[in-house]
This record gives structure tokens, sequence and C-alpha cells, in this order.
């Protein structure tokens, strides 16, 4: 199954909460979740029935997949990395899925998306520690340095992306430079420092994959 290529909000429609697919821009009034309630697609009141335990399982890990932009394969790959790991494995979950260096891009506001970014590090706009890397599911450490390569300072995404940082600041986990599009990973997030997970309910994904 290829990447989804439809209209983002439909994916947010469908789980009922926003999934941030378009970074800052969710955070509208004008964003569809907040004008139009309900699933997409035709009759859907009709579908709206009760949902089994499975079910609910099931569209809260579609919920943190999609957030992240991963595909099944990928995902239940990081999960189990999760389970191998001391502490709790929904929180071990979520944790890692923020050190990827996609997401990190977008946290340090050089990209206006999650999907925007992992253009980026794929073009090999992005360097870690002065090497560059072009994988999106690379994982971060403590103390790593994020930079936008020189050639790419001045592409007008990057500039944009920096602008909503001048607005909104930046996790307290992270630091940035944006003059210099340098950004620093102070420490490895808490899952009570991560933001736009409030709804996430990562024990339910744990049950899922744990029968």
């Amino acid at each position: 199954m290829g990447r989804y290529l439809g209209p983002s909000c439909r994916q947010c429609r469908a789980e009922g909460v926003k999934l941030f697919l378009k970074g800052d821009r969710c955070h509208s009034p004008k964003c569809p979740i907040s004008k139009r309630k309900g699933k997409p697609g035709k009759a859907p009141r009709a579908r709206m029935q009760r949902v089994s335990d499975y079910g609910v399982q099931l569209r809260e890990k579609q919920k943190v997949k999609r957030m992240y932009g991963m595909f099944e394969r990928q995902f239940r790959i990081f999960f189990t990395k999760a389970a191998r790991e001391r502490g709790v494995t929904g929180e071990n979950l979520i944790r890692m899925l923020e050190k990827r260096l996609d997401n990190i891009v977008y946290r340090l506001h050089f990209a206006a998306s999650r999907k925007q970014a992992r253009q980026l590090v794929s073009h090999g706009h992005i360097l870690v520690n002065g090497r560059r890397v072009t994988i999106p599911s690379y994982l971060v450490r403590e103390a790593d340095s994020i930079e936008v390569h020189d050639r790419a300072k001045r592409m007008t995404v990057i500039k944009d992306g920096l602008k909503e940082y001048s607005r909104s600041g930046v996790v307290p986990w992270l630091e940035v430079d944006p003059d210099g599009m340098v950004g620093t990973v102070k420490a490895i997030p808490l899952r009570g420092d991560i933001p736009d997970l409030g709804e996430v309910n990562e024990q339910l994904i744990v049950e899922l994959y744990s029968k």
C-alpha cells in the first residue's frame, strides 16, 4: 500500500481529532475539522455504529501512525523496539517517535509540517552533528546538533517555517538559533513535555499489539 496522497484534513476528520498534518496551520479556526463535524464520505451517520474495544484500539494506533506519517511495518518496528526498552512501553513508543529526525526538524520550525520535514531530510538539506543525514526515521540523541545545510538556508519553506518560531517559540527540550538555522537537542522529552498529544492514549496501542 502506497503513501496516502489525498486531502490531509480528510484523515483528521476520519479520526475525529486534529492530527496536525499541516503543522501550525491546523491551529487556525478555518481548519475543516473545526467547521465540519462528523466523518468524511456519504451518509457518515449511517456508519456511526458502536465501536468494539478492538476498533477503539485500532483507531488509536491509526491516529498516531498518521500523525507521524509512518507505514504500518515501520510503526510496528518502532513498537517492538519500545517494548524491549525499560519503562512503560507506551511512553517509550511516543518518546521514540519524537526522536525521529523528521519530527525534530518540524519541532525546530525548519519545516511547517512533518511531511515537509521528511522531504527536507530526504533531499539532503539537514545535517546532524555536521554530517548529512537523509533518513527521516534516524533517531537523534541528547546534545545532537541539527543544522540546515548552507545551500538550503535560502529556501523559502525554511524561512517561512521559522516565522512560526518568532510567534510561538520552541518546545522546552529543544533549542534553536533562527539566524544560524541550528538547533540543539537539550534533552529527550518526557511524555508530558510533548505537545499536541493530549488526546492520544498510547496504552490502547500497547493493548492492540499485545494480542
